[in-house]
């Protein structure tokens, strides 16, 4: 069984920066990636960015490229989303998932779909105010 918990979510005015983090725990072997969803109500969760356990790199959606980081910690027990330069359009719930698994395309790379990821965190609210 893997939980993940995140933290740091806020409220933050227009070009602030705010710093997710994700804390995981797991009785099973290591994860394939490890991402972070958003979702604004009334919407499908939407991929903002991952962390390839295989290739030990970071993977980011077009809209957030540029303006957010993923790192892994040193433990590989937590993932961190620095996110810079904050725009309205940032505002919604935030959610760590664990994707365990290799599905399509290229083998290393995490998947860009909710479905994909078999464990999710409970989500941290982050609003931007202009």
């Amino acid at each position: 069984q893997t939980q993940l918990v995140e933290s740091g979510g806020g409220s933050v005015q227009v070009g602030e920066s705010l710093t997710l983090s994700c804390t995981i725990t797991r009785e099973t072997s290591s994860p394939y990636a490890v991402g972070w969803f958003r979702q604004v109500a009334g919407k499908e969760r939407e991929f903002v960015a991952a962390f390839s356990w295989i290739r030990a790199s970071p993977f980011y959606a077009d809209s957030v490229k540029g303006r957010c980081t993923i790192s892994r910690d040193r433990t590989k027990t937590g993932v961190h989303l620095q996110m810079n330069n904050l725009e309205p359009e940032d505002t919604a719930v935030y959610y760590c998932a664990a994707q365990t698994a290799y599905y399509r395309g290229i083998y290393g790379n995490p998947s860009h779909r909710a479905a994909d990821y078999a464990y999710w965190g409970q989500g941290t609210q982050v609003t931007v105010s202009s």
